[in-house]
């Protein structure tokens, strides 16, 4: 079957709701690949429209927040001049979600064509494009779980965290704290 769909933690934890942003995307990456297979075999049918609809959706909406709220509220955590790698980290962070939009760009041509049932096969440009998209992201996700996120986690106060899931949900037009 060609979906995916992943509950979300809530606002009061934005380091488990990055963490479940970093399991979406690696969800709508397999997802991308198993729709140009799908295309391929069976042609842009009523489950590519919809699996291309589920994955331009999270990559216009949720994917670039997600982007955004690492560099307005983990990275700036981790900046210091007394940690070279941490600091080397992060440019390498900042300079692939500028990689991945450019990559978004051209496999949304694709997808957008596959959800109006009108796309080819997926030739090898667009092939390519998208396992150097799902490799970035594994790249990048290991990091940040591993290194980033923790080490951000672990300088940040409960006053930092809950304005981080305050803007969090604000950017997202959600009413947080639920009244």
């Amino acid at each position: 079957m060609l979906h995916a769909d992943l509950p979300a933690a809530g606002f009061d934890q934005p380091f488990a709701l990055l963490r479940g942003c970093h399991a979406r995307i690696e969800r709508m990456d397999a997802l991308l690949l198993r729709s140009i297979d799908h295309v391929h075999a069976h042609g842009a049918d009523a489950q590519a429209q919809q699996a291309a609809a589920q994955v331009m959706r999270y990559f216009d909406l949720a994917a670039p927040l997600h982007h955004e709220d690492e560099e307005r509220h983990v990275f700036p955590v981790l900046r210091s001049p007394s940690d070279p790698a941490t600091a080397d980290a992060l440019v390498r962070l900042e300079a692939e979600h500028r990689a991945l939009a450019a990559l978004w760009t051209t496999l949304r041509v694709w997808l957008q064509q596959a959800q109006a049932a009108d796309a080819q096969p997926a030739d090898a440009p667009i092939a390519s494009a998208a396992q150097r998209f799902s490799a970035v992201h594994a790249a990048h996700i290991a990091l940040e779980n591993s290194h980033i996120f923790p080490a951000a986690q672990a300088r940040m106060n409960a006053a930092q965290l809950a304005a981080m899931g305050q803007d969090m949900a604000d950017r997202r037009g959600v009413r947080w704290p639920a009244a």
